[in-house]
């Protein structure tokens, strides 16, 4: 019986980690094709908003890479330190850079691209020189409070909850003001043609829940375990951002647009 349970537990996790594995693939796969969709655009166009989110998504790959990488081979110092850096800290504010360049116009964009390049390139030497504390388990998904000291938990916190806040808000904000006619950027630098209200107002709505998703690793970690959590939300959160950019795309066109308005994809 010993034995007989031993084995089932093992090809439960055996099963576990080939889940998580195939999970953070998909979301790999998915921010490429995203990464890969705005940057066509950006080199057709030349838009910052589309260039910012090129580079979150690159972001994305890398981290949904990391984390691919710890769950097929095991967790490491490295793999770690990669997924905090690229998966916890500074990818979803080089998103939340494009929804700036959309709502507050260039001028406001580059202030904020200025200020982001310092908060990455600080974070990524703070993660990558601070000293890990204990043994990374290679079966267990490292935790940074357990880890790392305060200040890349800080940073952490400071690059996870207020970019998603201005995702979220942003795109909430531009879908209703969209669907009452009127332009949902801030300033009228920021101004789009846009062919469908609706599709756009959608867009936005499916960027927002992109945006929530994304942040709420942390409430499905009880009941899923921290690994688990971290590779279904980044997928549906990663999968959710790409059809709304899809729709919202959609919705805009160009001279042949019926009225001017911005989304804040």
């Amino acid at each position: 019986m010993h034995t007989f349970t031993k084995s089932v537990l093992l090809r439960l996790a055996l099963t576990s980690v080939t889940l998580n594995t195939a999970l953070a693939a998909a979301s790999a796969i998915i921010a490429l094709a995203f990464g890969l969709s705005t940057l066509d655009r950006w080199l057709r166009r030349r838009r910052p908003h589309e260039l910012a989110w090129t580079i979150a998504m690159g972001l994305f790959v890398a981290a949904a890479g990391a984390l691919w990488w710890a769950e097929g081979h095991g967790w490491s110092n490295v793999s770690f330190r990669l997924f905090f850096t690229f998966g916890a800290i500074i990818n979803v504010p080089w998103l939340a850079l494009g929804t700036i360049f959309l709502l507050a116009g260039p001028k406001a964009g580059r202030v904020a691209t200025r200020i982001l390049l310092v908060f990455s390139g600080f974070a990524a030497g703070v993660v990558f020189t601070t000293p890990i504390h204990g043994v990374i388990e290679p079966q267990t998904m490292p935790m940074g409070k357990e880890h790392f000291d305060a200040l890349p938990r800080i940073l952490a916190a400071v690059g996870s909850s207020i970019p998603a806040l201005i995702i979220f808000v942003g795109a909430a904000w531009s879908a209703w003001r969209v669907l009452r006619g009127a332009n949902p950027a801030l300033t009228s630098a920021a101004t789009r043609q846009v062919r469908s209200a609706r599709l756009l107002a959608l867009g936005n709505i499916l960027i927002a829940a992109g945006a929530a998703i994304l942040s709420a690793s942390g409430t499905f970690s009880g009941r899923l375990g921290a690994d688990r959590a971290f590779a279904v939300t980044l997928l549906i959160g990663i999968a959710v951002l790409f059809a709304g950019f899809l729709v919202a795309s959609n919705a805009t066109h160009g001279s042949s647009a019926m009225r001017s308005a911005e989304p804040s994809r």
